[in-house]
């Protein structure tokens, strides 16, 4: 059996867990992913674990916040007037927003609170500030030509 290495592609499950245990998302519901190794579309961490994988092998891949999905940073939570959001949907906790940042770069911003004035808005990832695992399957390799 075969390693793969940069360049292949790989079809791969996986679920990740915050570091409770809870699982905060898997490819259980959306079917196995397929990622081009080399090409950036998922943590290092887990293309070194692939590398070292055959197909039908399970590894965890434990990441700490900072190589994972950052730090949780305050001053991405921001109030947003309801005046400047459109009136349907109404916001609701939960409800994703699209913005453009400072920078003029796309953001998405998750609705935190709801008030009769303002909507509280974070624009941190939802699993900032947590250190995650990674539990994959590797079911597939395709090597590269």
């Amino acid at each position: 059996m075969t390693t793969p290495s940069n360049g292949d592609t790989v079809t791969i499950d996986y679920a990740i867990k915050r570091s409770d245990g809870q699982e905060v998302g898997s490819t259980q519901q959306s079917g196995p992913q397929q990622i081009t190794l080399g090409s950036g579309q998922i943590f290092p961490q887990i293309e070194q674990a692939l590398t070292d994988m055959k197909v039908g092998d399970e590894q965890s891949v434990d990441i700490p916040c900072d190589k994972a999905f950052g730090p949780r940073r305050e001053e991405l939570v921001i109030d947003i007037p309801r005046a400047n959001l459109p009136p349907e949907p109404a916001p609701q906790p939960g409800m994703q927003l699209n913005a453009q940042g400072q920078d003029g770069q796309p953001i998405t911003l998750f609705v935190v609170e709801v008030g009769e004035e303002a909507v509280k808005a974070d624009g941190n990832h939802p699993l900032a500030g947590e250190d995650v695992t990674f539990d994959l399957t590797l079911r597939d390799i395709k090597q590269a030509a």
